[in-house]
């Protein structure tokens, strides 16, 4: 099973009085590269959250939402300074003493002054908060794999086609190669006979003359490798896991034996089947940048 670096999830988890909502999404990248946002209350569960995410990526550039909503009104509580309250009365008194008037404050008069009462959020157990959160990260992160890996099997048949395409090409060079041989001889046959006339022929020279063209153009061990890398690539696809880096070093391997044919190439044929093998090749690593 193998996994496209491009997913989504989304997973909510309500207790009653809290509601949790997280969002994955995420692109190709070398590495993993995670950006989480949280709000300021679950700041504090930025690396819990980051641990957790590990156990399901591997690589790409995640971008993590959280939201959090709160019944606040059952959690926060009204709470009397009774300290400050005392200083403003006998604020009050001195006043009334220094000025020469009436000390007239009542209880609503000091109810009312700056920070006597005051509305203070209670305590929240940071286990059921870390619970409610967790529940909701691991749903949207199964969710974000079951879209990896969906669009990784869609990866995977892709690639297939193109690997098959990619060895019928292989396997025409292959085919090719001795005819190219052939008809170089007679090619040159037909030159010494037209120069020497009716003349002997010194065979030994002609078939000295194939033997280095022979190993000018030979490409036997291009084909070997290539045959072997893309076996390569269909085993890695079946065994599944994080695969991206080998495949991505084993496509640059391949388009290093087709730059060799092309270079070693005097056919018209097998020049024009090394540059579609080439535009194959690319269309394969494009694939691979996306496999995580």
């Amino acid at each position: 099973m193998i996994k496209s670096m491009t997913g989504f999830g989304r997973a909510e988890f309500s207790d009653g009085t809290r509601r949790f909502c997280v969002e994955i999404k995420s692109v190709n990248h070398r590495y993993l590269d995670m950006n989480i946002k949280l709000p300021r209350k679950l700041g504090f569960f930025e690396s819990a959250v980051r641990a957790v995410l590990k156990e399901y990526m591997e690589r790409g550039k995640v971008d993590v939402f959280v939201t959090y909503e709160d019944d606040t009104e059952e959690r926060l509580s009204l709470r009397y300074h009774e300290e400050i309250a005392a200083q403003y009365a006998g604020y009050m008194r001195q006043m009334s003493e220094r000025f020469g008037i009436v000390d007239d404050v009542r209880v609503s008069t000091l109810a009312r002054c700056p920070e006597v009462f005051s509305m203070e959020e209670q305590t929240v157990d940071e286990e059921e908060l870390w619970s409610g959160l967790e529940t909701a990260l691991r749903e949207a992160a199964e969710r974000f794999v079951e879209s990896r890996v969906a669009e990784g099997e869609r990866l995977r048949r892709d690639l297939e086609d193109k690997l098959d395409g990619m060895l019928a090409g292989v396997d025409f060079i292959e085919k090719r190669s001795p005819e190219i041989l052939e008809e170089y001889r007679q090619r040159l046959l037909a030159k010494v006979q037209e120069l020497l006339g009716d003349r002997q022929i010194d065979e030994s020279r002609i078939a000295a003359e194939i033997v280095i063209f022979a190993d000018r153009i030979c490409v036997d061990e291009e084909i070997v490798r290539l045959k072997s890398h893309i076996r390569g690539v269909r085993d890695a696809l079946n065994g599944g896991g994080g695969i991206g880096r080998k495949l991505d070093f084993i496509a640059q391997e391949m388009n290093r034996e087709a730059n060799t044919i092309l270079s070693k190439s005097t056919d018209l044929a097998v020049s024009d089947m090394g540059i579609c093998l080439k535009t194959d090749i690319e269309k394969v690593r494009e694939q691979i940048q996306n496999i995580e």
